[in-house]
């Protein structure tokens, strides 16, 4: 699966001479799943099916032996180390990721060796950041099938938090992520088309209540 997505101001309602330069905060791959999850406050059982690890568990075991014990619970804020004092200094207008985890307690793991995963109780880990857009048109958004998909969609809006590249159908999957920015520009995430994999057909006539990316 591959997917592009741009980013343009699509309106601002102000004269050209007074708009400020649009300054966007973007970050490719945030995995917040395995260990990460296993270290916040509502983790998801750390059951996982990879080639030389059956628990996430594991990866904080592996952190721990590099960088010594590690303080559980860890606060949301902390995840993100030195970043989030960088992006108030930077005061970007807008702040997009692509979340490479689905946010979901769904068990219906893919039969594809890596599977991403982060507890609901734990998206305030991505709210911690002031998150204003995920980008969900990646690899993992359905390592835990559209139940998995579904829940995260879900959990991302009672966050408050944006999202692109994934929907409840084709249309919504397609539609483009509206941010307002001060100095009433409007920004627009446009996701490109996308290929589910096989066992996930988008768009299938009869389907349209079907989750897709």
């Amino acid at each position: 699966m591959a997917t592009r997505s741009a980013f343009k101001v699509v309106s601002a309602t102000l004269p050209a001479e007074s708009l400020k330069t649009v300054t966007l905060f973007l970050a490719g791959d945030v995995m917040t799943g395995r260990g990460v999850d296993q270290v916040l406050p509502h983790p998801c059982d750390p059951q996982i099916y990879e080639a030389h690890a059956m628990s996430a568990k594991d990866y904080v075991k592996l952190a721990e032996q590099a960088n010594g014990p590690i303080e559980r619970p860890m606060a949301f804020s902390e995840v993100w180390g030195d970043a989030l004092a960088e992006l108030d200094r930077r005061t970007p207008d807008a702040r997009i990721i692509n979340l490479e985890t689905a946010v979901t307690q769904c068990a219906d793991a893919e039969p594809k060796g890596i599977n991403y995963r982060m507890s609901p109780g734990n998206a305030d880990v991505i709210t911690a950041a002031g998150i204003d857009c995920c980008v969900l048109a990646n690899n993992h958004v359905l390592d835990w099938g559209r139940s998995g998909l579904l829940e995260t969609l879900a959990t991302l809006a009672d966050a408050g938090v944006t999202y692109a590249g994934a929907g409840q159908d084709d249309k919504s999957a397609e539609a483009p992520a509206i941010l307002t920015i001060p100095g009433n520009a409007r920004l627009s995430s446009l996701p490109s088309p996308v290929r589910a994999p096989a066992r996930h057909p988008a768009g299938l006539p009869g389907h349209t209540n079907q989750a897709s990316i």
